[in-house]
C-alpha cells in the first residue's frame, strides 16, 4: 500500500481492549465530543470523519490524507480525552482501510458486541452517522461505506438467527432479575433513566410479569412518557432516597458523568428495609459507586458482569456467528475496490486543487 495515500481510518477502544474504568475515561458527552469535531476539523489531512460512542465502544472513522495525518488523529484523541498516549497504546486499536470496513461491519451486525447479536447497536451507529452527516462531517467516502453497512447489517437481521429472541443489554437484566426472584408480579422494580436504555428496560420487565414499575428521571415529563409506556408510575431523582428504600430491583441507565447512586445513598436505604437489594448498572460511566457492593445485602452487577452472564447462551449462536462472518466478508471485498477508487479520486482532486 502506497504510504502517502489516503487512508480511510479507524482508531478505536472496545470492552474487548479496555476495562470498564478505561472506557468510562474514553466516553464521550456531548460537549466533548463536540470539542473532538472542532479540533479534527482544524487538523491538517483529516477530511472526514465519524464518532461511534456507546457503553461499550469509543470508535473515530475518519479519512486520513497520509501517515501524519493518522498521527495527528491520534494525537487529537488524546488531548480531548485526557489521556496519555503511552495510556492509550494497548487500548486503542488501529484499523485501515479493508479492516476498517469489516470492523464496522460486524459492529452493526452486533458481531462485535459484547453481548453478541444484541439489538441496540445498528441504531446507535445510524445516529452516529446522522450526527456526523448532518454536521458535513462526513464526504463521499464514508457515505458510502455507512450506507453500505446499514445495507449488510440488515441483510444480517433478515437472514440469519443472530439477533433471535431481540437480545440485548436489556433483557439480560431482566432474565437475570427473573432467575433471581423467580416471577417478576410482585417484585417493586425501580427504572432510573428515561432513554432509550431505560425505556427498552421498563418494557422488558413488563413483558415478564412486573406490575409494579416506577420510572425515575431528572426530567418528570421524560419519566411520565415512559412510565405511561409500560404501566408505571413516574418519578424525579429528588425521591430517589424514598425509591431505592422501597424498591426490591434497581436498573440504572443515565447518561450522567458521575454515578448517581453512591455508597452513602445505598447504606441510607438498607437502614430502612430488611429485604436484598439487586443494583444493575446499565450505564457507562457507571451510574452506581462500586464499593456499594460491599454492603451487606447488597448485591450489583454492571455491563461486563451481564455479559459474562449472556455468554451462557452463545454456544447456541455460534453457527449464526460463523454464517454471518462469511457473509460480511463477501460484502466488504465487494464494497472495498469502490472505497479503494474514492480514497484515490479524492487526493488526486486534492492533489490538483493545491498545485
Amino acid at each position: 500500500m502506497d504510504q502517502h495515500a489516503p487512508v480511510l481510518v479507524l482508531l478505536g477502544a472496545s470492552h474487548h481492549t479496555a476495562p470498564m474504568a478505561v472506557r468510562e475515561k474514553l466516553a464521550f458527552d456531548s460537549a466533548r465530543a463536540e470539542l473532538l469535531a472542532q479540533r479534527l476539523q482544524a487538523t491538517p489531512g483529516i477530511r472526514e470523519f465519524a464518532l461511534l460512542n456507546t457503553c461499550n465502544r469509543v470508535e473515530l472513522y475518519s479519512v486520513a490524507q497520509n501517515p501524519d495525518a493518522v498521527q495527528r488523529l491520534h494525537a487529537t484523541l488524546c488531548e480531548v480525552t485526557g489521556c496519555a498516549p503511552n495510556d492509550l497504546q494497548d487500548v486503542v486499536v488501529r484499523r485501515d482501510n479493508h479492516d476498517a470496513i469489516a470492523h464496522l461491519f460486524a459492529v452493526a451486525s452486533g458481531l462485535d458486541s459484547q453481548i453478541v447479536g444484541e439489538v441496540e447497536i445498528l441504531g446507535q451507529v445510524k445516529a452516529a452517522y446522522d450526527h456526523a452527516l448532518e454536521r458535513k462531517w462526513t464526504g463521499p467516502v464514508l457515505n458510502r461505506v455507512f450506507q453500505k453497512t446499514f445495507q449488510a447489517a440488515k441483510h444480517i437481521r433478515t437472514n440469519t438467527a443472530i439477533g433471535a429472541g431481540q437480545i440485548s443489554i436489556a433483557t439480560v437484566a431482566v432474565d437475570l432479575a427473573g432467575k433471581i426472584f423467580g416471577e417478576l408480579e410482585s417484585v417493586k422494580i425501580l427504572v432510573v433513566g428515561a432513554g432509550e436504555i431505560g425505556l427498552k428496560a421498563a418494557q422488558a420487565f413488563q413483558s415478564r410479569g412486573a406490575k409494579s414499575i416506577t420510572v425515575a428521571s431528572r426530567t418528570l415529563s421524560r419519566a411520565e412518557e415512559t412510565a405511561a409506556a409500560t404501566g408505571g408510575w413516574a418519578a424525579t431523582m429528588a425521591e430517589l432516597p424514598e425509591l431505592l428504600a422501597a424498591s426490591d430491583v434497581v436498573a440504572s441507565s443515565t447518561s450522567s458523568p458521575d454515578a448517581i447512586i453512591t455508597r452513602e445513598l445505598a447504606a441510607a436505604a438498607m437502614k430502612r428495609r430488611a429485604r436484598p437489594l439487586f443494583l444493575i448498572d446499565l450505564a457507562l460511566p457507571r451510574d452506581v459507586e462500586p464499593a456499594c457492593a460491599h454492603l451487606p445485602n447488597v448485591y450489583l452487577y454492571n455491563l461486563d458482569d451481564l455479559a459474562r452472564i449472556a455468554e451462557t447462551n452463545l454456544a447456541q449462536r455460534q453457527a449464526e456467528v460463523a454464517k454471518c462472518r462469511a457473509i460480511l466478508a463477501e460484502r466488504t471485498a465487494q464494497l472495498w475496490p469502490a472505497v479503494a477508487q474514492s480514497l484515490n479520486a479524492n487526493n488526486s482532486g486534492a492533489a490538483a486543487r493545491t498545485s
